[in-house]
């Protein structure tokens, strides 16, 4: 009999042991995207899979100091990526919360007291009693995890986490690109800046030569008044420009967390060319950018928290156990007056509640739903990004080209009517003409070089911030 009993005591615990590592969560498998072989806008200039490095300081490649100087400064000034990591550092702590779930909880106590019982209470000796009490020591309490609850909150939180720290990649990565962009456009218009300085000035002599030709009687005041209104135009678009300068300035001067009334760079008219940026083959988009990290982790979460509310439907059993010193009177901390207790052993189970737990888990299942279509999408729209910005630096490179043939012809033709009307072979509706096509084709190439840049920032950051290594 006693055997037998030995045999269903042992029996019991190996099954405990065996529910303990139950878990009720759906198994996990990363949602399913299709991904094509190659780039489709990578075009014959770049082949798809070229070798890349892995994220860092892409801005190097552009070769410019200035930029690389603010670029380092975003990781301590910037307050927006600070607010990111403050949230990691929120995950990261819900996280430890939830694993202390995985161990006991033990506390420390101590109770002093004075008691009167009555004369006339139940089973007395029939006088009343005044009696002290106290009582020292630590209590314990515990949670079987038999279906998997805190180890699923556990998992939860850790891919919360990891999701948290992928979203601070992606503002990081962001701001970095923002940099750039504001950065870039800065200089585009430091160069358009230049260019109208120049035209000002040669509209200048131009008035000048137009002036002094009609006091002799050989240009008309038409000619003058056309001249001085080319000048006047150039100094307006001048003080236009300068202001949208000044706009991307303080922009710069607020990412990297400085007061913009303190913040300054000089006009710097040195044209950057954008460094080449092979495509890399579409699967290595899957494990760089931090975005789609980050999607794919909250899918992970979404898929634990299933099994916490699955572990709702079954009974919750929790142990406790106590122990310490407890006296009247005398030397409380002598092993007479010691105690302890194992248990309560308790089990609870919901019998009714209307349908709210098996709610609880239609709301889970939904949500991971929700989780893994919001991860497809952010897969789908991270290679629209880069399939739009290696299209747009593809074809830009052939607009910088074509452009820049227009530019020296529209120049050619500006001298040349310049020259004849010097020679009086023309009027000066002629030069007007051919100056405003010339800056016009100036300013153009100017803004293809700009967009050119911006475009590359941009591609760095569409595939993850990795860039073609050396």
């Amino acid at each position: 009999m006693r055997a037998n009993k030995r045999r269903c005591r042992a029996a019991a615990l190996v099954s405990l042991v065996a529910l303990a590592g139950c878990s009720l969560a759906p198994d996990y498998h990363q949602p399913a995207v299709a991904v094509a072989p190659a780039y489709k806008e990578a075009g014959p200039w770049q082949a798809a899979g070229t070798a890349v490095a892995p994220a860092g300081a892409w801005w190097e490649a552009f070769g410019d100091a200035t930029f690389t100087a603010l670029e380092t400064r975003i990781e301590h000034g910037n307050f927006n990526l600070a607010a990111a990591a403050a949230r990691y550092e929120e995950a990261s702590a819900a996280v430890r919360h939830s694993r202390a779930a995985l161990f006991p909880q033990i506390t420390a106590g101590a109770d002093v007291e004075r008691t009167r019982v009555s004369q006339g209470r139940p089973l007395s000796s029939g006088r009343a009693v005044t009696y002290n009490n106290a009582l020292i020591g630590p209590s314990l309490s515990y949670e079987i995890d038999l279906f998997g609850r805190v180890r699923n909150t556990l998992a939860a939180s850790r891919a919360s986490a990891q999701a948290s720290a992928s979203d601070l990649a992606a503002v990081r990565l962001a701001l970095q690109a923002q940099l750039g962009s504001a950065y870039f456009d800065m200089r585009g218009l430091d160069a358009r800046i230049v260019l109208l300085q120049e035209t000002v000035d040669a509209y200048s002599r131009a008035f000048q030569l137009t002036d002094t030709r009609h006091s002799g009687g050989i240009a008309s005041g038409i000619d003058v008044s056309r001249a001085q209104s080319q000048l006047a135009s150039a100094k307006a678009e001048l003080d236009a420009v300068r202001a949208e300068r000044a706009r991307d300035e303080h922009a710069i001067a607020v990412l990297i967390g400085e007061s913009p009334s303190s913040f300054s760079l000089p006009v710097d008219n040195r044209q950057i060319a954008p460094p080449p940026i092979p495509a890399s083959l579409p699967s290595t988009l899957l494990e760089r950018r931090p975005d789609i990290l980050a999607a794919e982790r909250r899918v992970a979460s979404a898929n634990a928290r299933i099994g916490v509310a699955r572990a709702a439907l079954y009974p919750s059993i929790s142990l406790g156990a106590a122990g310490g010193f407890e006296a009247g009177s005398g030397n409380l901390l002598s092993a007479a007056n010691g105690f302890w207790a194992l248990g309560p052993l308790s089990l609870a189970q919901t019998l009714f509640d209307g349908g709210a737990r098996r709610a609880d888990v239609r709301l889970s299942r939904a949500q991971f739903d929700e989780a893994a279509a919001n991860y497809r999408q952010t897969v789908l729209s991270a290679f629209r990004e880069v399939e739009d910005d290696l299209a747009a630096g593809r074809h830009l490179a052939d607009q910088e080209r074509n452009q820049a043939i227009a530019t020296t012809a529209a120049e050619r033709t500006r001298d040349l009517a310049t020259t004849r009307y010097r020679d009086g072979a023309s009027d000066y509706l002629e030069v007007v003409l051919a100056q405003t096509a010339a800056l016009d084709a100036e300013r153009a190439l100017l803004t293809v070089r700009t967009q050119q840049l911006t475009v590359a920032t941009d591609t760095v950051r569409a595939l993850g911030g990795a860039f073609p290594a050396s």
